[in-house]
């Protein structure tokens, strides 16, 4: 098993969440780091850490994000962080199941990640990269993202079902100090 290290050009964090229950509003989050402990011939004997910046969530409009940054979703001021900790990996169809603890505004509750492995191929600067994908859906009422507004025709302004989709590009720690090209996503 070797360590990887986060290519932050090639990786994304992305939610979706219903808005007045018919339209999307979509996101992500422009800052944080991830750490990829990877085993090539075992997958299930890998693990993944990751810590989020509350405070660089992007929907493309500045008014939504000072709010999801506010007391009344994330609390960035006092919750800086989101974080997610796998503690389990098993095989799961044609792809993999990633069990493990994600915090959000201090609250911890148990996720399940479908995960697919990209590939793992020669990186242009020597050594290789790996490149995963994830989903998964959440309650933001677990989290105690609890803020809403009844609307007039029934039905809330915020649905509570996040759906989270993750695009990952890593690199073997022995190639992460060949310059890459890109700025540092944290």
């Amino acid at each position: 098993m070797s360590t990887w290290t986060l290519d932050p050009a090639h990786s994304q964090i992305e939610f979706a969440v219903k808005h007045m229950m018919v339209t999307t509003v979509r996101g992500q989050f422009r800052k944080f780091t991830v750490e990829v402990d990877f085993d090539e011939a075992h997958p299930e004997r890998s693990s993944v850490t990751a810590n989020i910046d509350a405070s660089s969530v992007d929907t493309g409009m500045e008014a939504r994000d000072t709010h999801l940054r506010s007391a009344d979703f994330f609390d960035a001021e006092t919750y800086p962080e989101l974080s997610f900790r796998s503690t389990g990996i098993q095989a799961s169809g044609d792809g993999y199941k990633i069990d493990g603890d994600l915090t959000i505004r201090g609250e911890t509750r148990p996720v399940s990640l479908d995960a697919e492995i990209g590939g793992v191929v020669p990186n242009l600067q020597g050594g290789r990269r790996a490149a995963f994908d994830a989903t998964t859906k959440i309650s933001r009422k677990a989290f105690g993202l609890t803020w809403n507004v009844a609307l007039e025709s029934g039905g809330l302004l915020v649905g509570d079902e996040i759906k989270i989709s993750i695009d990952l590009a890593v690199l073997q720690a022995e190639a992460a100090a060949a310059p890459v090209g890109a700025a540092s996503a944290s």
